[in-house]
């Protein structure tokens, strides 16, 4: 292993980061890739299961995706951003949807960032460096 991949993976060593989406794809593809660089990783199928996770576990960083059964990403955000314990937490919007409309409504609520789905591993690393700090 080079410097630099010691170093970048010792960032992201220990890190909580929860990945909230209905598709069991996404959260394992996230997963995998997460756990590679030492994140711990709590996944959730919806905003219901994230919210009692979220109080259980206090993730460094959230992914939620936008459309979800019962409590979207949208509705799942705003609850984060607006409760106190939490709304400090980065919150970033995973879609497969790329428009400006959807990007607008995630800033809305309260996200820090949008990512598009299919998603790669320097998008997904870059916006946990970018809203996480150590």
């Amino acid at each position: 292993m080079e410097l630099a991949e010691q170093a970048m993976t010792y960032f992201y060593d220990g890190l909580k980061v929860m990945v909230i989406d209905d598709s069991k794809t996404i959260r394992r593809t996230a997963e995998t890739l997460l756990r590679k660089v030492g994140c711990e990783v709590i996944t959730a199928t919806d905003g219901f299961e994230a919210l009692a996770k979220i109080a259980d576990h206090r993730p460094d960083i959230i992914f939620v995706d936008i459309m979800m059964p019962r409590l979207d990403g949208y509705q799942t955000t705003a609850l984060i951003k607006n409760n106190k314990i939490f709304k400090k937490m980065p919150v970033i919007m995973l879609s497969s949807k790329d428009g400006l409309f959807d990007r607008a409504r995630g800033r809305i609520v309260g996200s820090e960032q949008y990512l598009t789905k299919p998603f790669t591993k320097e998008e997904l690393l870059g916006a946990i460096k970018k809203h996480v700090t150590r």
